[in-house]
């Protein structure tokens, strides 16, 4: 076993873990008042916010009494190709998605929805920096569902799609592997073949009664 130094007994020791969450929740405590500028507050009241990806603090001086409020939420950084770093704005994803689903059945709250299922994709993985282009490959599923002609524009720019062939090996994996769920039009396309094939089968034995 390794003894820490300072305190004589290991790291994953109750009494290590134990002062440490004492410090980790002193130094939570440490917000500078927008007022006063002291730096010490209480959180009088806590509440999730933003689908309970952020969580919003009621925080109350202990120095002058005033009161306001923080959030705090997970870090979530993008990494471009330059190497600079920024945050991860849904905001973003909506403007990137918005203009391969120009003149789709797709409406403002169906790209809020898949902003967040993207945001929800990339937090998952636990890392608080990614690279700009794994936000692409996340955008890719939630926009097939919602609507492959949308899906295929935005691959195609993604991709760098160069050739007709390129279009072409995409639809037939599109053809191959339909989404899920599937799409309005194929459900329509569905029932006006099934509709169609049953007038034709119901044509001839109406002319065999007639005969």
């Amino acid at each position: 076993m390794v003894l820490n130094p300072t305190y004589g007994f290991s790291q994953e020791s109750p009494v290590h873990l134990n002062l440490q969450n004492r410090r980790i929740r002193k130094e939570t405590r440490r917000m500078i008042c927008p007022f006063c500028r002291h730096d010490d507050s209480r959180v009088v009241d806590s509440r999730p916010a933003d689908d309970g990806s952020q969580i919003r603090r009621r925080r109350e001086c202990t120095e002058c009494g005033a009161r306001f409020t923080t959030q705090e939420t997970t870090l979530l950084n993008i990494v471009k190709r330059s190497g600079a770093s920024e945050p991860f704005s849904r905001d973003k994803v909506i403007s990137g998605v918005s203009k391969a689903c120009q003149g789709r059945p797709v409406n403002n709250d169906d790209l809020a929805l898949l902003a967040m299922r993207v945001e929800e994709t990339l937090r998952a993985t636990g890392q608080a920096e990614i690279e700009a282009q794994e936000v692409g490959l996340a955008i890719l599923a939630p926009l097939r569902e919602l609507d492959e002609v949308a899906y295929l524009r935005f691959a195609s720019v993604y991709r760098s799609f160069s050739s007709l062939e390129d279009f072409e090996g995409e639809i037939a994996l599109l053809r191959a592997a339909p989404s899920t769920p599937a799409s309005k039009n194929s459900l329509i396309k569905s029932a006006v073949e099934v509709n169609s094939s049953e007038k034709t089968s119901a044509a001839p034995s109406r002319m065999a009664t007639a005969k």
